[in-house]
């Protein structure tokens, strides 16, 4: 077996270990991801936390586990999940559906691969985006509460979910059906970032497609129905076309987008191992799918930085990462969302990408591609 990329993500496991996870306010049996390396004392002190980059935190700890299953690692995960309802105000839930989403994402994979009994939690999420749901006002369910802004980044994750917990598979293919009606561009086909008072917002976010391979990924599975596969054979080949020059999918930079290019890579991975059915066109996609994990992994790696042995990743996959030396000028919540870092390499979110493209290509590497 080859193991390069299994020693490759348990390096940038060790990375993130080694510098970004500690106490959560140095109480016991916690665990926590400090934003920023170097860190600020403001960063050691959780002052800034980000609730969504601890739900990568906490998925990335879940591939670890199903890399390299560890009794130490799976504590480790306990206390995350505990760690995060004590920091969140002794709450599961916020404000934005798309944080809760990926927290219920990993939650859900964490029950399921170390034995955690959170039904009760995933419960309270499940509840959160069913009565969300608003087509009566142009949705999907929004971006956050008291919003009128439907997206992708809140209707991907959230019905990923869906599908995967407490058989809600019905509302899941109604978000998908509400993502494919309203946010694909006729000309690129590439997913938009969402809708506002009935006007397209027409940016367009590596994520977005990420989360809607994921889900319409997900739901081909699950459901059988034969609208979903053609819907990531169009969005698989419109990814590597528009998003991936030269085979490696496009950076965003740090703070929120640190996160962006990684969560591509977990839902193409999705795509490539799982996507079913044996036309041409279902073995392109997941052809497709596992060359763009492969070869931005590659590219990633290439550029890296070591330091202290161990890789710190770039926020743009093709081009040499830069060291951060100073703790000062570090990412920023303003408006909803986190912005970047001075040097982007400094943020989290940029690691954790990093660490989990270098999962999702362990998971691909193994494949075969088809004839």
């Amino acid at each position: 077996m080859d193991r390069v990329w299994a020693n490759r993500a348990a390096s940038a496991e060790a990375a993130v270990r080694q510098r970004h996870l500690k106490r959560l306010w140095y109480l016991p049996g916690t665990q926590l991801g400090v934003v920023g390396w170097p860190p600020t004392r403001r960063d050691r002190l959780f002052g800034s936390w980000h609730y969504w980059w601890q739900a990568h935190l906490l998925d990335c700890l879940v591939d670890a586990q199903l890399r390299d299953p560890q009794t130490d690692r799976g504590t480790e995960i306990k206390r995350q999940i505990r760690s995060h309802r004590l920091r969140n105000n002794l709450s599961w839930v916020n404000n934005y559906y798309d944080d809760m989403a990926w927290l219920g994402l990993a939650i859900e994979r964490a029950s399921r691969v170390v034995g955690v009994d959170r039904h009760r939690v995933l419960d309270k999420l499940t509840d959160q985006f069913v009565k969300a749901w608003v087509p009566e006002d142009g949705g999907g369910i929004p971006w956050r509460k008291q919003d009128q802004f439907f997206n992708a980044p809140a209707n991907g994750p959230a019905g990923i979910f869906l599908a995967r917990y407490g058989d809600r598979l019905k509302r899941a293919q109604q978000m998908a059906d509400w993502i494919d009606k309203t946010l694909i561009d006729p000309e690129t086909h590439l997913v938009f970032d969402g809708i506002k008072a009935g006007s397209l917002v027409r940016a367009q976010y590596t994520y977005c497609q990420g989360v809607v391979l994921g889900l319409e990924t997900e739901l081909a599975v699950r459901t059988g129905d034969d609208r979903h596969a053609p819907r990531v054979h169009r969005l698989v080949a419109a990814v590597k076309k528009e998003m991936a020059p030269a085979g490696v999918l496009k950076g965003a930079g740090g703070g929120d987008g640190g996160l962006f290019g990684g969560i591509t890579a977990r839902y193409l991975a999705l795509v490539a191992t799982s996507l079913p059915g044996d036309s041409a066109a279902d073995a392109a996609a997941r052809d497709t799918a596992r060359e763009l994990v492969l070869s931005s992994a590659q590219s990633a790696w290439d550029y890296r930085q070591p330091v202290g042995g161990l890789p710190l990743f770039g926020p743009f996959w093709d081009r040499t990462a830069e060291l951060p030396t100073d703790a000062e000028g570090g990412a920023e919540f303003v408006n909803g969302a986190v912005d970047a870092s001075a040097v982007p390499e400094r943020d989290l979110s940029v690691q954790l990408s990093g660490w989990m493209l270098m999962e999702a290509a362990h998971v691909v590497a193994e494949l075969a591609p088809q004839d």
